[in-house]
């Protein structure tokens, strides 16, 4: 992550034109405006990760309807956004058949302004057209949608296409970056997260969201919910020492004892104070544990299921499956390919995998 972006709120452009469609620019705009901000909302757990500003930009700030129906409304005019860190521009409605050349020359020379300033220039589909009408291609490898391949060849010769990529980062230090069809702006999102807020925050971006290969279900990319406040000091001292003592010996039964409770008080009052019941609050975190185990390293699952607490690794496989919807094994496929994402020095490198990252902690601790 550049050392520059890191403190301070990152500042994002949205570059609406009168073609652009709302479907990945307002979904761009949820996403990454949700960095640092829904994953504590939903789990509890705490992110360092500084803000990331949105805003939808455009030549005149008058809202205009949308080439699909549902307005789109600029937030600022082109000379009130030249602070932006990166710019997109999303997918735009055109006839491939047409010649764009000449179309956006305010926005074109705008681009290049951005682009000259420093500001790392993306697209998504389409919107990669206008990057190659700013000059921003010239040379270099890129991609767009399949259908616009034959435009580019025939308006735009000296851009390297590459059409059978999602991402295509490019040019010094992946200073552009284009994506492939309408909704690489998912795998954008994710590589831009990844780039300037780091990897786990792009791994809890493609968890709140559903981001990435959902053949499983919604199981993979669920977490341990916030837990339910309450005003129990019995229950919450035991959650205070769960926190730090899930991966040991006899949990429960010691979480009783500590309690002072009759055991049957203590799980009917710890069930009403945090909707779990005490077995499975222990699994819970021990699963969410061997989940960020598995995301972020390269352990075997014998030893993920000793750290977290269970000595019998079948045990744990069938837990862990049985929670999260496929295997330790495939989760860590699935779920590491946050790290392929994040190239910020790879010009030209291909990124093609949709599968999405995976999670994090357990929340409430």
């Amino acid at each position: 992550m550049s050392a520059e972006h890191r403190g301070r709120a990152l500042r994002i452009g949205l570059l609406a034109l009168p073609e652009s469609t709302p479907a990945a620019l307002y979904g761009l705009y949820e996403v990454l405006s949700s960095v640092g901000v829904a994953w504590p909302d939903l789990t509890g757990e705490p992110s360092d990760a500084a803000p990331v500003a949105v805003r939808i930009v455009a030549a005149r700030a008058i809202p205009f309807r949308s080439p699909a129906g549902p307005p789109i409304t600029p937030e600022a005019r082109l000379e009130q956004a030249m602070d932006c860190d990166i710019v997109i521009v999303t997918d735009l409605a055109l006839d491939t058949n047409a010649d764009p050349r000449g179309r956006w020359p305010e926005e074109a020379r705008w681009l290049a302004r951005m682009r000259a300033r420093g500001a790392v220039i993306c697209s998504v589909c389409t919107g990669s057209i206008l990057l190659a009408e700013a000059g921003l291609l010239d040379g270099q490898e890129a991609t767009t949608h399949w259908s616009a391949a034959e435009l580019f060849r025939r308006c735009y010769p000296s851009v390297r296409l590459r059409p059978e990529r999602i991402l295509s980062p490019a040019g010094p230090e992946a200073s552009i970056v284009t994506g492939g069809g309408a909704s690489s702006w998912e795998d954008l999102a994710l590589y831009l997260i990844a780039r300037f807020r780091g990897e786990r925050e792009a791994i809890r971006a493609a968890k709140v969201f559903l981001i990435g290969d959902r053949g499983a279900g919604q199981l993979p990319y669920a977490a341990m919910a916030r837990p339910a406040r309450h005003g129990d000091g019995v229950i919450a001292r035991a959650q205070a020492w769960i926190a730090e003592h899930y991966a040991e010996g006899r949990p429960v039964a010691r979480m009783i004892a500590q309690s002072g409770l009759p055991a049957r008080s203590f799980t009917r009052r710890f069930k009403a104070a945090t909707g779990y019941s005490p077995v499975a609050y222990v699994q819970a975190l021990r699963i969410e544990e061997a989940k960020q185990l598995l995301e972020t390293g390269d352990l075997p699952t014998e030893q993920v299921a000793l750290e977290v607490g269970y000595e019998d690794a079948a045990s744990f496989r069938r837990l862990f499956r049985q929670r999260a919807g496929m295997t330790p094994a495939r989760y860590r496929q699935q779920f590491q390919s946050v790290g392929k994402l994040r190239r910020p020095e790879g010009a030209g490198v291909a990124v093609v995998s949709r599968k999405p990252p995976g999670r994090s902690a357990a929340g409430g601790r």
